[in-house]
């Protein structure tokens, strides 16, 4: 479908008819639980990677529960469990599920909560994404063993960027042009992380590390923003647009800065930054979409072992392998890693 998109005259509108029809006529069904209900995690080991001491650490206040969405809440629908690796005893990454709407209520979606206090963002680049066998200093196609030993979560980056309507910028280098109004994943050389509009929220310095485009805001203020209900596929996709439910990912940051990375099935745009606010999200911004290209992975460490990482998917349904990032990818993605300064010393 790409091909006919690209080369053949008349070949998008084409696509878009296609695709519209196929995601509508497989539409999810009404009503109904999720099988075996929400999904079941292994919270965080008991015993913390040694470091600093929770006492005098800077770190995030817990984030409050979610209001759930669907009538007549599951048990334990909008509450945070904290999994993956305690940062001197502290949690660091919290989950939670709930269903997307009042509608479709066997569908998951599942939220992940990062302190950005306690860990590090880095966007790396992929194999054909930015830019296609480009050569790329430092990180690059995936995390390879000898940077696991503080892994603690990675997640899956916007469009291509023909279809992104903004650009790229990483390890110095200005992939694409970013463009001013666009919602943006902006990642600072301290490590912390915010999404913006930018030019408005933020804007290019010897401070900005890495700027990754997509699309327009899904929140803004603390609001879902107006546009998210426009069904216009030349804001919100080149094919699908925004009211068909399909698997669809997104972003946000909260007031304080944590990161809120929520993915799921059957979600309109609408619906994921109905689950990104709810969250706590002040700006959020869609990812990608489609169950090939949505992933997200927090990240223990291996029973008895101070460096090898046991990944566990967010959403047990997610297509693609739970090794994913480990291992060359297509696509750029974000990895989070535990601050170095809260690791032990070697």
């Amino acid at each position: 479908m790409e091909w006919i998109s690209n080369d053949v005259p008349g070949g998008r509108p084409l696509v878009l008819l296609v695709e519209r029809v196929w995601y509508k006529w497989m539409a999810p069904p009404a009503g109904g639980t999720p099988s075996g209900g929400l999904p079941q995690v292994a919270t965080a080991s008991t015993t913390p990677d040694p470091g600093p001491t929770a006492q005098g650490l800077s770190h995030l206040a817990a984030p409050t529960a979610v209001v759930p969405i669907a009538t007549g809440p599951l048990p334990q629908e909008g509450q945070w469990v904290v999994v993956g690796r305690l940062v001197g005893g502290l949690p660091a990454i919290r989950v939670t599920y709930l269903r997307p709407d009042n509608v479709h209520t066997s569908l998951v979606t599942g939220v992940m909560w990062l302190d950005m206090k306690l860990l590090k963002a880095t966007l790396v680049p992929g194999i054909q994404l930015p830019t296609k066998g480009a050569s790329w200093p430092g990180l690059h196609f995936s995390i390879p063993a000898s940077a696991r030993a503080d892994l603690a979560a990675t997640f899956n980056s916007g469009f291509l960027l023909r279809d992104s309507d903004g650009g790229w910028y990483g390890d110095g280098r200005m992939a694409v042009p970013l463009v001013d109004g666009q919602a943006s994943l902006v990642i600072y050389t301290d490590g912390t992380a915010t999404v913006a509009d930018w030019g408005r929220d933020a804007s290019m310095s010897a401070n900005v590390a890495a700027a990754r485009q997509n699309l327009k805001l899904i929140v803004d203020g603390g609001r879902v923003t107006p546009l998210v209900a426009a069904d216009n596929y030349l804001i919100w996709d080149k094919t699908l647009g925004n009211t068909v439910l399909e698997w669809r990912s997104g972003v946000g940051v909260t007031q304080d800065g944590a990161l809120v990375y929520a993915a799921g099935n059957g979600l309109s745009v609408e619906s994921l930054a109905d689950v990104l606010q709810r969250a706590g999200a002040a700006c959020a911004m869609e990812l990608d979409i489609n169950s090939r290209w949505t992933s997200a992975n927090y990240n223990q460490l291996a029973a008895g072992s101070s460096t090898v990482v046991s990944p566990t998917k967010l959403v047990p349904d997610m297509s693609r392998s739970v090794t994913r990032f480990l291992v060359p990818d297509e696509r750029n993605f974000v990895a989070v890693f535990i601050r170095s300064e809260l690791l032990p010393a070697t």
